[in-house]
């Protein structure tokens, strides 16, 4: 069986990263590390069904991706209420991409950044999948 167990995203500045995912979105953070071995910081965040891995490289330069349809790859949070995650959204300043988008009667969605333009999805099912 199949079993997601973490999406990971490089990120620029750990700190920086932790901060925009733990106080922007609310996760919450598991562990945090340093691999002297290969040069890496490393944080896990807690989601329901595995978890984010952020890693940042101590020894080379973040080259930010360019930000482009189709947003792939991307990360999906799913949520049940897409009238608070677009209040948390505008609340923390949150840079959109697009969206919100909707199927009307089948999903809502909206893209979002975080500060390394690593990309993040909500997605609101409004049928039964």
């Amino acid at each position: 069986m199949n079993k997601n167990d973490h999406t990971a995203f490089q990120v620029s500045n750990m700190d920086a990263a932790l901060k925009f995912y733990t106080e922007s979105l609310g996760l919450r953070l598991l562990s945090r590390s340093i691999s002297q071995e290969s040069h890496e910081a490393i944080a896990f965040l807690e989601l329901d069904g595995g978890s984010l891995e952020l890693i940042e490289f101590l020894d080379e330069a973040y080259i930010k991706p360019v930000l482009k349809p189709p947003y792939c790859p991307h990360f999906a949070l799913g949520t049940e209420d897409m009238a608070q995650v677009l209040a948390m959204i505008s609340a923390n300043g949150i840079t959109v991409i697009k969206g919100p988008n909707e199927h009307p009667g089948e999903v809502r969605w909206i893209y979002i950044s975080d500060p390394d333009n690593n990309v993040i999805e909500y997605i609101q099912w409004l049928s039964k999948k």
